[in-house]
């Protein structure tokens, strides 16, 4: 892994740090590189829990086509109606899309989205790979991951992995 560089200026994720301040939504246009598609059987619902929840917008909907949402810049989810809701909350999620947020976020998050979907979230975790996450299955089914990175710390366990487990230095502190 010699060919990485820090690329914190490509996007609107800001570097890890204990009080880093979330990103403004983005409310221009662009050809989106990624996008994510959530069928729906109450767009009402979901347009509600995804913006009230998980701190999306309506950038534009086109009723009873679509509804495109967005967070940060390169955050976007078209929710579609489909015809077939009770199939798609049948199954549990087979696909996990993951979201950044900033750490002050996590709590906030998790607590509009019990509020309005209660039991919809699993608490927050943190993770291998120096991130706290939260788990979160919207109205859809859809299984989201909000996560958050943590500053880095040379002499944590998570550094330690890293270099031990991946051969992945860190930036020194």
């Amino acid at each position: 892994m010699t060919d990485t560089y820090p690329a914190f200026d490509m996007g609107p994720v800001p570097l890890p740090a204990l009080d880093a301040e979330p990103a403004e939504l983005f409310r221009g246009i662009y050809g989106m590189p990624m996008f994510v598609n959530a069928p729906t059987g109450d767009m009402a619902a979901s347009v509600e829990f995804w913006t009230r929840g998980l701190g999306f917008f309506e950038l534009f909907a086109a009723p009873g086509r679509v509804t495109h949402l967005r967070r940060w810049a390169f955050q976007d989810v078209l929710l579609v109606p489909t015809d077939d809701p009770a199939g798609v909350l049948a199954t549990p999620p087979a696909m996990t899309v993951t979201f950044s947020c900033v750490l002050s976020q996590v709590d906030q998050i998790a607590a509009a989205c019990e509020e309005l979907v209660p039991g919809s979230t699993t608490g927050s975790r943190r993770t291998p790979w120096n991130t706290i996450d939260l788990d979160v299955v919207t109205p859809e089914n859809v299984r989201v991951i909000m996560t958050a990175a943590r500053p880095y710390d040379p002499d944590s366990a998570e550094a330690q992995s890293l270099r031990d487990e991946l051969g992945i230095e860190g930036p020194s502190a």
